[in-house]
C-alpha cells in the first residue's frame, strides 16, 4: 500500500433511519360492520453499526464515503401488520479504531476485536398503531403514533495501530532497517530523512512458534508535539504499545541528549507515555571495535542508570537475537 492510501483519520456524517408511523385503520369485512381498530405498528429505523475487521488496517475506504445513512422503517397497515424494519448499515473498520463525537470530542467507544459490533447511531422506534389504544371507553381510536426520528451525528474515526512494541527515533536512525531484518515487512529504506511516511507493522517470529508485533512510525524531531516534521501525525499509533524501543545511532554526537528529546516529545504529546516500558537500543554498532564499545558502555552506565540499553547492528545482524529475547521478556513480565 502506498503512503497516500494510508488514512488513519476521517470525519463522517451518519444518520440512522426514522421509525415508521403506526396505522389508524378500522377493520372492515363482509358480515362484520364494525370490526374495531386493527392498525399495525411502524417498523423501526435502521441502525448504523461499526464492525471490526482484522483484514483492514486503514480507513482509506471511508475517505470518500462521508455520508452514511440507514433505511427508514416502513409504516404499519391494517390487520395489525407491522411495517418492515429499515435496512441497517454496517461500517467495517480496522482494529484499533477510536470513535469520537465531533462536537464534544467525547470518546464513544473503541473497536479492538475482529467481528466486534457496536451501534453508532440507533434507529428511531416505530410508532404504535391504533389497535394499542382501544379501551372499553374508547372502542374506536382514530389516532396512532408517528415514528421517532433517527439520530444524526458527525463523528471522527481515529485509527491507533495495535502493536506490542513501538519504534521511536529520529529520522534516519535505522528504524525501517531494523524492522526489515526482525520481520518480513518491506518498509521503504533510503539515505534521506523522513523515508517512512506511514506506520509499518511487522510480526517478529520468536522461539517455539511465538510472535509479537512491532510498529515503526515516521521519525520524530524536536518540536514534533507542536507539529514539526511528520511524527506528530502518527504519535497516536504508539499510545497502545506496552513497550517503546528508542533507537539511537552510535554516531550521534550526544546519545543522552537525543534520547531526552525523544522522551520529552512523547511526554508533551501524552504524559502517560512515561508509564510504558522503555528500552534504549544503540544501532549501527558494527562501526565500533571492542575498545570503543567498552568506553561507550562506561559512559552509558552513568547516563542511563534506570533504563536498559543494548548494542546492535541491523546490517551486520549483531545483537538481534538478544534484542528479541529482551523484548519478549519485557512484554511478558
Amino acid at each position: 500500500m502506498t503512503e497516500g492510501n494510508f488514512v488513519d483519520y476521517v470525519k463522517i456524517y451518519v444518520s440512522s433511519g426514522k421509525g415508521g408511523k403506526g396505522s389508524t385503520h378500522l377493520h372492515r369485512e363482509k358480515f362484520i360492520e364494525k370490526g374495531g381498530p386493527d392498525g399495525g405498528d411502524g417498523g423501526r429505523g435502521g441502525h448504523v453499526y461499526l464492525v471490526g475487521n482484522k483484514g483492514l488496517w486503514t480507513l482509506f475506504h471511508l475517505k470518500f464515503a462521508r455520508h452514511i445513512k440507514a433505511g427508514n422503517g416502513g409504516d404499519g397497515s391494517g390487520d395489525r401488520s407491522t411495517g418492515a424494519d429499515g435496512d441497517d448499515k454496517y461500517i467495517e473498520v480496522p482494529l484499533g479504531t477510536v470513535v469520537k463525537d465531533k462536537e464534544t470530542g467525547e470518546i464513544l467507544f473503541e473497536i479492538t476485536d475482529d467481528g466486534e459490533k457496536q451501534i453508532l447511531s440507533r434507529g428511531g422506534k416505530g410508532g404504535l398503531g391504533n389497535w394499542h389504544f382501544r379501551s372499553s371507553t374508547n372502542q374506536t381510536p382514530r389516532y396512532s403514533q408517528p415514528g421517532l426520528p433517527g439520530v444524526e451525528m458527525d463523528v471522527i474515526l481515529e485509527l491507533k495501530v495495535l502493536a506490542d512494541v513501538g519504534l521511536v527515533g529520529f529520522p534516519n536512525a535505522g528504524k525501517s532497517t531494523l524492522l526489515s531484518v526482525l520481520t518480513s515487512a518491506k518498509p521503504k529504506i533510503a539515505d534521506y530523512p523522513f523515508t517512512t511516511l506511514k506506520p509499518n507493522l511487522g510480526i517478529v517470529a520468536y522461539r517455539d512458534f511465538q510472535s509479537f508485533v512491532i510498529a515503526d512510525i515516521p521519525g520524530i524531531i524536536e518540536g514534533a508535539a507542536e507539529g514539526k516534521g511528520l511524527g506528530h501525525y502518527f504519535l497516536r499509533h504508539i499510545e497502545r504499545n506496552s513497550t517503546l524501543l528508542f533507537l539511537v545511532p552510535v554516531d550521534t554526537p550526544d546519545i543522552k541528549a537525543e534520547y531526552d528529546i525523544l522522551v520529552n516529545e512523547l511526554t508533551k504529546y501524552n504524559p502517560e507515555m512515561l508509564d510504558k516500558e522503555r528500552l534504549l537500543v544503540i544501532s549501527k554498532c558494527d562501526m565500533l571495535d571492542d575498545e570503543l564499545k567498552a568506553e561507550l558502555k562506561t559512559e552509558l552506565d552513568v547516563a542511563f542508570k534506570d533504563i536498559p540499553y543494548m548494542f546492535i547492528s541491523s546490517v551486520a545482524q549483531q545483537g538481534l537475537t538478544e534484542l528479541k529475547d529482551k523484548l519478549w521478556k519485557m512484554l511478558n513480565d
